[in-house]
């Protein structure tokens, strides 16, 4: 598969079949999405599977929107994707590094979320990056520590679904030129 066939035929999936991730399957995904760029080579996104009982509790955190629930209660998995506050986008000292705060953070989670993705997809999993959900229940919930930040939940699995591409802006567009 081209990096292009990957890009442009993964899909958010919202509907999987019964069959589990495999954790050696979610440990060589986990490896090549460690390789998304990051600030500073400072690879702050962590991942934790979560599965069973905890995902149906998880699955409750929806923050007034239960389709998400729904989602993620079908998926045999879902990954919290989370970060360690405080290094992208940081000087050593604490201070920012530029006038953009600690937004590198969301960049770095974005792009480490995508990779995960991707890969994924080139396992034959579907996933789809869920950003509404109660962020105070679930990191209650999942325990995540003071020094990090709950940003995303993704559920994997294997799709029951294959939805259609969603109309895409043309080049002319998403592109201009300047010299």
């Amino acid at each position: 598969m081209t990096a292009k066939e990957c890009i442009t035929g993964r899909r958010s999936i919202r509907q999987f079949t019964d069959q589990p991730v495999s954790h050696e399957i979610l440990s060589q995904i986990v490896e090549t999405a460690s390789y998304a760029p990051s600030w500073k080579h400072t690879q702050i996104v962590r991942y934790i599977a979560v599965e069973g009982e905890l995902k149906q509790k998880l699955s409750k955190c929806t923050s007034g929107y239960p389709k998400n629930g729904e989602i993620m209660e079908n998926a045999p998995m879902v990954i919290a994707v989370t970060i360690i506050k405080g290094r992208s986008g940081f000087e050593r000292d604490g201070s920012y590094t530029t006038n953009r705060g600690d937004s590198w953070q969301m960049f770095d989670a974005g792009a480490a979320s995508e990779a995960f993705c991707l890969a994924a997809y080139e396992h034959g999993l579907g996933t789809v990056i869920m950003g509404i959900f109660d962020q105070e229940e679930a990191s209650a919930l999942l325990h995540i520590p003071e020094e990090r930040d709950l940003i995303a939940l993704i559920p994997i699995g294997y799709p029951a679904e294959s939805p259609a591409a969603p109309r895409r802006k043309s080049v002319e567009e998403l592109l201009s030129f300047q010299e």
